[in-house]
This record gives C-alpha cells, sequence and structure tokens, in this order.
C-alpha cells in the first residue's frame, strides 16, 4: 500500500457548454510514500488549458504560473491517465489538504470524460481534517497548509506555495509530524457511492419553515436575564433566509427580536441563534428628551 498526497492548481474558466464557470485543473503534483513513510516517488505535470486560455491575474500572481506553462502540458485526460499509471494500485490512500481538490477533480472528469467517478481514487483522507483533529482545533476554522506547518514547527520558507508539488512535499512534511495508523484510519474514506453522494452534496439554508428537519422545539427563546422561556408576541418571518420573530419575557419586562438559522449538511443540520434587545417606543422617546 502507497499513500499518495496530492495538490492542484486550477483557473476559473467560462464554458460555452454549461454556460458557466468551472475550475479548471491547470497543475497536479503528488507525493507517493511507502507504509514506513519513505518517498518513494514524486509527480508533476502541467495540464494544458483546453477552456481558459489565459490565467487569471489571481492565479498569476499566487502560482507563478505563466500562460505558456499551461498551453505546455498534456490535455487533462492524458494527464490523468499519466497519473493514473504513476499512481498503480488499489490500495492506496490519496491525501488533500481539505478536499476542494476531490470536487475539482470531479468536477473536471464529468466534464472532460463524462465520468462521474475518478479512476484512480479508491481510499481517501482529508490532511486538513485529520490535522486540525490532531491539532485539537475545530474544523470550522479551516487552517491554512503554511499555518499548520508554523504549528508542527515545520518551515514552509524553502516551498513555493501555491505551486502543486511544492504543496504536496510541504502536505508530506506535516503528515509525517502526525501520523497515527489508528487516527488516521478513523479519517479514511472508502471511494464507494455514498463517499461520492457527500462531496456532491452541497450545504444549504432551510428556509421553508414546514420542512420537516425544522426542529420546532429548537424555535424557544429563552431569556438570558432570568432564564425562563419567553412568549413570542410576533409571527414568524424569513429574513436573510433565517427565522425571526418579537419575544416577551413577563419577568424582566423586556422584548428580544430572536432569530434562527437552520443549515443543512449531507449528515446533519446545524441550528445557530442570536438575539437582540428591542426598546419600546415610549422608553426610546423618553431617552431622548432626557
Amino acid at each position: 500500500m502507497y499513500f499518495i498526497v496530492m495538490d492542484l492548481e486550477w483557473n476559473n474558466a467560462y464554458s460555452k457548454k454549461l454556460k458557466g464557470f468551472i475550475n479548471e485543473v491547470i497543475e497536479i503534483g503528488a507525493v507517493k510514500l511507502d507504509e514506513s513513510l519513505q518517498v518513494v516517488d514524486t509527480f508533476s505535470m502541467f495540464v494544458k488549458a483546453q477552456l481558459g486560455k489565459k490565467l487569471h491575474s489571481r492565479v498569476k500572481e499566487l502560482t507563478n504560473i505563466t500562460n505558456e506553462d499551461i498551453r505546455s502540458g498534456l490535455p487533462f485526460s492524458q494527464t490523468m491517465s499519466e497519473f493514473r499509471r504513476w499512481s498503480a494500485g488499489e490500495d492506496n490512500i490519496i491525501l488533500t489538504w481539505g478536499d476542494s481538490d476531490i470536487r475539482v477533480l470531479i468536477e473536471n472528469f464529468k466534464y472532460f470524460n463524462g465520468i462521474t467517478v475518478v479512476p484512480f481514487l479508491s481510499n481517501y483522507a482529508d490532511l486538513q481534517k485529520y490535522c486540525q483533529a490532531f491539532l485539537n482545533i475545530s474544523s470550522a476554522q479551516q487552517i491554512g497548509l503554511l499555518n499548520a506547518a508554523e504549528m508542527l514547527g515545520i518551515s514552509g520558507a524553502e516551498y513555493s506555495l501555491h505551486r502543486a508539488i511544492d504543496d504536496s512535499i510541504l502536505s508530506v512534511q506535516i503528515f509525517k509530524a502526525i501520523y497515527n495508523p489508528q487516527m488516521l484510519a478513523s479519517y479514511t474514506r472508502h471511494c464507494d457511492d455514498s463517499f461520492y453522494r457527500r462531496l456532491s452534496f452541497r450545504p444549504h439554508l432551510i428556509t421553508n419553515m414546514n420542512d420537516p428537519l425544522v426542529d420546532k422545539s429548537k424555535m424557544a427563546c429563552v431569556c438570558d436575564g432570568c432564564g425562563k422561556y419567553m412568549e413570542r408576541i410576533s409571527e414568524w418571518n424569513t429574513v436573510n433566509q433565517s427565522f425571526r420573530a418579537l419575544f416577551y419575557c413577563r419577568e424582566c419586562k423586556r422584548k428580544i427580536r430572536f432569530t434562527v438559522r437552520f443549515k443543512e449538511y449531507f449528515d446533519r443540520v446545524d441550528v445557530k441563534f442570536s438575539s437582540v434587545p428591542v426598546a419600546d417606543k415610549k422608553d426610546t422617546e423618553n431617552a431622548n428628551l432626557s
């Protein structure tokens, strides 16, 4: 079995076929490790641009890749055939920093090859999530590659960040520093139908109050003063893709504008709350007079 740490660079390009934009892969880099985490081989290739003939200025600035570079490579399908031969083996575990590269890879295979799976992807681990768990950092923070390296005492000074092979090599250094077989196993996913469904699912806010995923018990408002349940004194309204209503606390004689937001993910629904005190008109007038 091999570990393959991979990174992609891409350019946002317009597609007439899609009548919209697609992130077109322009470079791939990877490092192959054996089970002892020794480097076996590396892979680095530019991908010939077929849609975006010119790079966006931000991509040029970040990567230092040139328009000549993206004209010099092989087309996507041929590049991926080369990479498939190089990766050789169904027991590989492919790792990327965050799952964005895998999402883009799937998008490109669908566009250029007409398939919805990545042929060389059998097992996958999100190195960013694994690293954040190792460092006990919430996944909501999305720590960057360089920051993670610095937290682990690894210098990133010698690497050209935002270049596929250099990012892959730096990712390898991080991987070696945090490698734990049991922990890695818990973050490794077999790339079956469920894996692809999860990746293709787009998290979204729920704006229909009658949606069965809306838990009405989460829409109760508790006074932060006395700790008692408040009385709703207005209808629920949908504002900025959230539900909002006025609540009144009889104990504290105060009003609250209470907002609750439901966001659906592939395997869960997150609920967030916010509340703002609302002053009565009379109180506001008296305050202005004084």
